[in-house]
């Protein structure tokens, strides 16, 4: 008998209608004789609001006690779609992160995995029971509750998928795939059959909401093949396996959330360098000059790095930009297409503040944030 690992997101389990859909998607798999594990993330903007709530106590919470408050929102989905399974006349058990045995280090709000005791699931398994596992959590070495950063639910599913050993992992959101481009801002975007993890990597990097890029990694590191599909409807969706060895161009990525940090008169910059890297904050191209830092972070990071910065006595000046990334698989290597896509940038009349090519993606970041008509002009000539 087959196991299977089906994850869905915060909008397919948003309310009781969509989680009587979640249900159905996962009945599917169980009259197919599969063994089935669900991994669940919050219901809609639960964690958004929970975050919310909690700056309105404090304007920078304990890291343990926002993880401990967190992680209920995993739980009542899970907790909610077993309730609707057993009613169905379907046997299911909801298991929160700790329960199913997923292990992390210590580093509160952006905890690693790094053992899943398979043990409770297995025994679950056994009984003919569905299991609905809440995503984005585990536990420590001390027994607190941790929680994997945004978007941890792909990879709490691609772990345990990997732990169970299954066949491939199976992430279904409110998209069916991966676009050469976000379809709802280019609307002849083409879904991808295929795409090599190593693309999907730099897609996720570059600010596509499709998968969090850790879960790639992970995927890639396991050799686990991902499928991602809607839970809205029977589309077949992308899979996301070893690279192919093609050229051709996947996806066109725009992504306005890209902050440009200035701090001025910074003399030791390799320290709050290390102190940055050290919170998890990814940074972008950066560089020194005269004794200014600048550097490029997510705008979801803003509050970290505000937080590390606030004791420095110096000007600092954050602008909100684009970033355009054309993303395939060894673009590096061909200079007619590397030439295509310089030339269509001098057509656009926007400052370019810096390119940047590496193996699979070629980044062009603006000074400000552009019109998403140059991404559908990009997509009309490059794909």
């Amino acid at each position: 008998m087959n196991t299977v690992v089906l994850k869905f997101g915060g909008s397919s389990v948003s309310d009781n209608l969509n989680l009587n859909i979640v249900a159905k998607k996962i009945i599917e798999f169980k009259e197919k004789g599969n063994r089935v594990i669900c991994v669940v993330s919050a219901q809609g903007k639960t964690t958004d609001n929970l975050i919310k709530s909690a700056k309105e106590l404090s304007s920078i919470p304990n890291s343990r006690e926002m993880d401990a408050l967190l992680s209920v929102g995993e739980q009542i989905s899970a907790s909610k779609l077993s309730i609707l399974l057993n009613m169905l006349g379907y046997k299911a058990i909801s298991l929160t992160g700790w329960q199913a045995g997923i292990y992390t280090d210590t580093k509160h709000q952006i905890s690693k995995i790094i053992n899943i005791d398979t043990t409770r699931i297995e025994k679950e398994l056994k009984e003919d029971k569905i299991v609905v596992i809440t995503g984005f959590q585990g536990i420590d070495e001390e027994n607190n509750i941790t929680t994997l950063g945004r978007g941890g639910s792909d990879t709490t599913a691609v772990a345990i998928a990997a732990a169970m050993k299954t066949e491939k992992c199976y992430i279904f959101s409110d998209v069916d795939g991966v676009y050469t481009a976000d379809p709802r801002e280019v609307k002849v975007a083409q879904k991808l059959n295929s795409i090599s993890y190593e693309e999907m990597s730099y897609i996720s990097g570059e600010g596509a909401k499709v998968l969090h890029d850790r879960c790639v990694e992970l995927a890639e590191k396991y050799n686990m093949p991902i499928i991602t599909a809607s839970t809205f409807n029977s589309n077949v969706g992308t899979k996301i396996k070893s690279n192919m060895e093609d050229t051709e161009i996947k996806s066109i990525i725009k992504n306005d959330n890209i902050l440009i940090v200035k701090i001025e008169n910074i003399i030791d910059y390799y320290d709050l360098i290390d102190k940055i890297v050290m919170n998890n904050i990814r940074l972008g191209k950066f560089s020194i000059d005269n004794n200014n830092l600048i550097f490029t972070i997510n705008k979801a990071d803003r509050t970290n790095l505000e937080e590390i910065i606030e004791n420095i006595q110096k000007q600092v000046s954050m602008i909100q930009v684009t970033k355009i990334s054309i993303v395939g698989s060894g673009i590096s290597n061909h200079f007619d297409i590397i030439k295509k896509v310089i030339d269509i940038f001098k057509e656009i009349k926007e400052d370019v503040i810096d390119i940047d090519i590496s193996a699979c993606k070629i980044s062009v970041l603006f000074n400000k944030i552009i019109d998403t008509k140059y991404l559908n002009e990009l997509h009309k000539k490059l794909i």
